[in-house]
């Protein structure tokens, strides 16, 4: 057994099935501290529609000073319908984009594989999966999403709307370098997704990444207009290794890439910025679905995805790879067995969120 430590994990429930997603994660959690005689401390913190309705705001400051000291930070899911109305700086997606700034969480990791007997899963032929495995890495606190100005009015001839696509340099730069370096890591391919032919921050994106690559001669990289590889995603997925793109355009292609898993709700992400309190990255880890409100409270979300979120955290944030590689291969044994959620199960009898997570938890513990 290797070394025993203790974390301190902020978890942001947040709206919709959230909550239940979270709390399977956890169970996972808590048995990878049980097996290996770790100790993790647990901090709720109110973000979304949940902190709108406590508090009149999507996240407080207090509660990023919170999120700011921990070891690592698990979410849900923010949104829905309830709060569409709302003015931009109470809408609930406010407190995920405002966390994110705050602690310099510039590039999301999205990996995107075929789990052995989901093919079947998704609408895309077999064939077109085979040795599907990808990692998007989207640039993640710059971009349209944060752009000024971006407000709508009334003219003479109706009603107007303005959103700011801005990127600087040293944004491009720093998530390339880690896409590089990563494809490094991994198969020594990369792709650029940029719309160049169109937008001068795309140029500004291509021309970055030709500088980067220079550093990194043993990684063999492209440029790809995002409406190409829009098709490529479901022609030839299986080309790709690691994808980097800016914010808007990750967000679309990794909903995208979630067919060819079979379901979006079995897909991670990381958040990840500069070294935290342990020298390593202090990271956001949270499935890539939304809060899905209409079918929360049933039992019956899939909440892999935030337990490989969990994952994600052990390897990333707390440098426990055996832990890491111990829960996916859980969740590998327990759907090839059979325990499947509704969004999977073609038999008419599907597993509940608990019982899904109550058997990963149980094969986590089992060893």
């Amino acid at each position: 057994m290797g070394t025993r430590i203790e974390a301190r994990i902020v978890l942001l429930p947040g709206d919709g099935v959230g909550p239940e997603v979270v709390a399977e994660a956890t169970r996972v959690l808590d048995a990878v501290a049980a097996r290996w005689g770790h100790r993790w401390t647990y901090d709720t913190v109110a973000i979304g529609g949940e902190a709108v309705d406590a508090f009149g705001e999507p996240l407080r400051d207090e509660d990023v000073a919170r999120c700011r000291t921990a070891d690592a930070l698990l979410l849900g899911a923010v949104g829905g319908p309830k709060w569409d109305g709302f003015e931009r700086e109470r809408r609930p997606e406010q407190g995920l984009l405002k966390i994110r700034k705050a602690l310099g969480l510039y590039a999301n990791l999205r990996p995107v594989s075929v789990m052995p007997g989901l093919a079947d899963a998704s609408p895309l032929k077999p064939h077109l999966l085979e040795g599907v495995d990808l990692l998007v890495v989207r640039e993640l606190t710059g971009g349209i999403y944060f752009g000024r100005p971006s407000r709508q009015w009334r003219e003479w001839r109706g009603r107007v709307a303005i959103d700011t696509l801005v990127y600087r340099e040293h944004e491009i730069r720093r998530v390339v370098r880690l896409a590089f370096e990563l494809a490094g890591s991994r198969r020594g391919r990369l792709a650029s997704v940029d719309k160049a032919n169109v937008l001068q921050s795309s140029r500004l994106w291509r021309a970055v990444v030709e500088e980067v690559a220079d550093d990194f001669p043993g990684v063999n990289w492209e440029h790809v207009l995002v409406d190409a590889m829009a098709m490529h995603l479901v022609r030839s997925p299986g080309r790709y290794d690691v994808v980097v793109t800016e914010n808007m355009f990750g967000d679309i292609l990794t909903d995208e890439a979630s067919v060819l898993a079979g379901s979006i709700g079995l897909l991670p992400s990381a958040s990840i910025g500069p070294a935290g309190i342990r020298g390593r990255p202090l990271g956001l880890y949270e499935p890539i679905h939304g809060s899905a409100p209409d079918i929360a409270g049933r039992d019956i979300a899939n909440p892999t995805g935030a337990i490989l979120s969990a994952a994600m955290l052990l390897r990333l944030s707390l440098g426990l790879e055996e832990e890491a590689r111990a829960v996916e291969a859980a969740v590998i044994d327990v759907v090839s067995g059979g325990v499947r959620t509704a969004d999977l199960a073609a038999d008419g009898s599907p597993a509940g969120t608990q019982a899904f997570g109550s058997a990963v938890a149980e094969r986590v513990s089992d060893g």
